[in-house]
């Protein structure tokens, strides 16, 4: 039997990889756009983004100035989209137009939408009026519903058209529809609305004379143009479609929203969750972006960070006195914060997950809480009662072991009331549910862990000296 070919090492493996990003950066100072295009065209997505991810605003700008609008817009839809909207940012406007004109429809309206108002009205100006105008519709829509997710580019034709029209429509616009997502084609009345879908396989094997009324499939499937993300996710979970047409409140047909674009669409979204869990408030950062904007996405979070922390700092202070006279209690507040944190972002995990389900609504606040009060004072009880133990078989002191394991039953119910209110509330009031976790939920348990155990300590200070 033949030995497996083996991977280069890590270290060769990272070698060849920054040589590719030396190798892209001299062929685009070369301004050879052969070799640039052979480039774009043999790399595999990742190494586009790390090799793309090395240049500066002036290269990238003259990289799409080099490459053909089609090989340009190629290589856009292969990087990350804070990428590919920085591209667009630092390019002319006229070469910046040329390239979104040749991106799918969802593409141009996600790129157009994440730019400044004035500088995507600047490329706006430079692409035909119609076109111009469908992208600011779609760039109206959120980038987690239908009509933000959904392409235009789909094939629709009138009920009395016959199997030969549309064949022949087919063929004299083959280079324009090759790259169209024509798995199915879509039937509508006079005013535009969906009434029927056809299959390719009963398209071509139907007599040319044949309606397309006779072979449609009546009454399609469709979803509305404002469905979320989660209903999206949960749409495809239960059906196994590629794709289902969009319809508007009348049932218009705008679009066709495709299985793979939504499960990205989930995917970014969990990133972006788990960076505002880490205190990156945009929830998008790479470190080619302008330092500036870096520095900022971090310092709002930062900032609001030390007076939640001065705030804790200052219960602390508060009871110095007692802190000076039961110095046993210092090794013990990091435990409670840490296990009051731990508590607190178990429920802030389970909240977004049921919100992402939709087992529960923002208006559930007293259900939730009900449920996880009834946890937090199981698991506040037991922990509580392990880490009292730990403290009188430690210090010989019953009663620390009574103030340590108390503060930390109670401050662990506080924590998963936290935990599993404040991401309804978020959600409530339109923001992200992921913000109610990582430093906010630790610093607030934090400050209610201390205040808790301290002032326990000071009402029987008499019993612990």
């Amino acid at each position: 039997m033949n030995d497996p070919i083996a991977s280069p090492p890590a270290d060769e493996a990272e070698s060849q990889e920054r040589d590719l990003g030396r190798r892209f950066v001299e062929l685009l100072r070369e301004r050879d756009v052969t070799a640039l295009e052979h480039f774009v065209t043999a790399q595999h997505a990742h190494e586009l983004a790390r090799a793309v991810a090395m240049l500066d605003e002036e290269e990238r700008a003259e990289l799409l100035e080099l490459l053909p609008p089609e090989m340009a817009a190629d290589l856009l839809e292969r990087l990350p989209s804070v990428q590919a909207v920085q591209c667009i940012e630092d390019a002319d406007p006229e070469v910046a137009a040329a390239v979104i004109h040749e991106l799918p429809s969802d593409l141009q309206a996600d790129v157009v939408g994440e730019l400044e108002e004035d500088e995507a009205a600047a490329v706006l100006e430079h692409l035909e009026r119609e076109e111009a105008e469908r992208v600011r519709r779609l760039s109206a829509y959120s980038d987690e519903e239908a009509g933000g997710l959904m392409i235009t580019e789909v094939l629709k034709y009138p009920a009395d058209w016959t199997v030969g029209q549309v064949v022949d429509d087919f063929l004299s616009n083959s280079q324009l529809y090759r790259d169209y997502q024509v798995q199915y084609t879509y039937v509508c009345d006079e005013q535009g609305r969906l009434i029927g879908v056809l299959r390719l396989r009963d398209l071509l094997l139907s007599d040319r004379n044949t309606p397309l009324r006779q072979i449609m499939i009546p009454d399609p499937i469709a979803v509305s143009h404002h469905m979320t993300l989660d209903e999206l996710y949960e749409f495809f979970q239960e059906h196994s479609f590629l794709g289902v047409p969009v319809v508007d409140d009348n049932g218009v047909l705008l679009g066709v929203v495709q299985r793979g674009d939504v499960d990205l669409a989930w995917l970014e979204r969990a990133d972006r969750s788990m960076l505002k869990r880490q205190g990156i408030m945009s929830g998008e950062e790479i470190r080619s972006m302008p330092l500036m904007d870096r520095v900022r996405g971090r310092l709002s979070w930062l900032s609001i960070n030390i007076v939640l922390n001065l705030m804790a700092a200052s219960v602390i202070s508060y009871f110095e006195d007692t802190l000076a006279k039961v110095i046993a209690l210092a090794a013990f507040l990091p435990i409670i914060s840490d296990m009051s944190g731990c508590s607190g972002n178990q429920a802030v995990a389970v909240s977004i997950r049921e919100l992402t389900l939709g087992l529960i609504k923002p208006t559930d606040v007293l259900r939730v809480w009900l449920k996880e009060i009834s946890v937090g004072c199981l698991n506040g009880l037991v922990v509580g009662l392990l880490l009292g133990l730990v403290a009188v078989l430690w210090r010989g002191n019953p009663m620390l072991g009574v103030v340590v394991g108390v503060a930390l039953m109670l401050n662990t119910m506080i924590a998963v009331s936290i935990g599993g209110l404040v991401p309804l509330l978020l959600r409530r009031f339109g923001k992200d549910p992921a913000m109610a976790s990582g430093p906010l939920l630790t610093t607030v348990t934090d400050m209610c862990g201390f205040f808790i155990v301290l002032s326990l300590a000071t009402m029987v200070i008499d019993y612990l000296q």
